[in-house]
């Protein structure tokens, strides 16, 4: 991955090459910023940069020995680690029982969330996680000398799903460190890391990215026209990943709309049947994709509400073409005496479905409440 691939950003791209150029490279640094900005692929263009063997003015050479296995992932001073299931085959996982299929998902785009990330390794209902077993792991690869570079790179990729065995031996790497090893954390949940391992990383924050990058990207990237891409880069609201998803019209995102539709159109009717079914139907999917369901609830919400106050005419509605044809009928039913409450309801789910809670008892219990709450008005 070089820097020039990357949309935006150019501030803190400026900032990790002037570390680079006058050797203050922070051992532990933790890129932090929401889902979408674009982390894990700043932090392996980084890892590049650091690594290649003809840096050029801004950016790595792309063509010399380490920039080549840079691009294919399998340098050998590079390491990963993230989060992954346990199975029939592997009941203590680690993350190089899964680095195969990681280099070639990486590989087709480094913008993505976790639950894309494993519904591509096929867990069913299983909840991502960086088990005990990985600190081992970690500190048998970074106690190894250098094979090629002048640096061993680890990428840890949201150490927030890590293992609180795992997440104390890595703090003890972080406070004494190998020679010559570098952590890159990449982190949206930076509340969810203990607090002495962010205390002594240098935190890079990567806000989301501006409208007129995206648009440059989508054009180039996707191949849209300009007004295609100038519409998505408003509904995503900086979202690069939402942004690829709008372009290749993703159905992960038809299918939350529909069960989302769904689910108030029962709610309106009080019809408690169908409730149950829709419950155990979103029950049967994977715990990943339940929490993203969640967090499309809550955004649709948001944008419906904001119908409502009339604030479409501000360019503060952000809903691609579906949601807003949804939205036109729907939005009157959000208001003021419902919104705050509708919203604690499904984060609480969320949290519920975080924390390995009864899938269908949350559901069904998220249901029951839409049901008194939908009628307020």
């Amino acid at each position: 991955m070089k820097f020039r691939e990357i949309p935006g950003h150019k501030p803190v791209i400026e900032k990790l090459i002037r570390s680079v150029r006058e050797e203050r490279v922070s051992h532990a640094q933790l890129f932090a910023g929401p889902q979408g900005s674009g982390k894990l692929a700043l932090a392996l263009a980084f890892a590049q940069f650091i690594s290649c063997e003809n840096k050029q003015e801004g950016d790595s050479c792309g063509v010399c020995k380490s920039c080549v296995k840079y691009e294919k992932m399998i340098h050998p001073d590079l390491h990963f680690v993230f989060p992954v299931i346990k199975g029939k085959k592997v009941t203590d996982p680690v993350s190089d029982n899964y680095i195969e299929e990681w280099r070639e998902f990486v590989k087709k785009s480094p913008y993505f969330t976790i639950n894309k990330w494993l519904d591509f390794i096929e867990v069913g209902n299983a909840q991502g996680m960086i088990f005990a077993s990985e600190a081992s792991e970690i500190i048998k690869k970074l106690n190894l000398k250098t094979f090629e570079s002048d640096y061993k790179i680890m990428i840890i990729w949201l150490p927030e799903k890590m293992h609180t065995a795992s997440a104390n031996k890595l703090l003890k790497m972080i406070e004494e460190p190998p020679e010559k090893t570098l952590f890159l954390l990449v982190s949206e949940e930076t509340d969810k890391i203990i607090s002495t391992i962010l205390s002594r990383c240098q935190i890079i924050k990567v806000p989301s990215v501006k409208k007129d990058e995206l648009i440059n990207w989508l054009i180039n990237q996707h191949h849209l026209n300009p007004e295609k891409a100038s519409d998505i880069a408003h509904v995503v609201n900086g979202d690069i990943v939402r942004a690829s998803e709008l372009a290749e019209n993703d159905d992960t995102l038809a299918g939350n709309l529909d069960r989302f539709r769904t689910l108030m159109r029962f709610a309106w009717k009080k019809d408690v049947l169908s409730i149950i079914e829709w419950s155990e139907e979103i029950a049967s999917t994977g715990r990943e994709a339940q929490k993203d369901f969640l967090s499309f609830g809550l955004r649709l919400i948001r944008e419906n509400f904001m119908l409502t106050l009339n604030q479409e005419s501000n360019k503060i509605v952000f809903l691609a073409d579906e949601e807003s044809e949804f939205s036109k009928k729907f939005h009157p039913f959000i208001n003021e005496k419902n919104i705050i409450q509708i919203s604690e309801d499904l984060s609480i789910s969320h949290a519920q479905i975080e924390a390995n809670g009864n899938a269908k008892i949350i559901f069904l219990d998220l249901a029951l409440k839409v049901v008194r709450l939908i009628r307020q008005s």
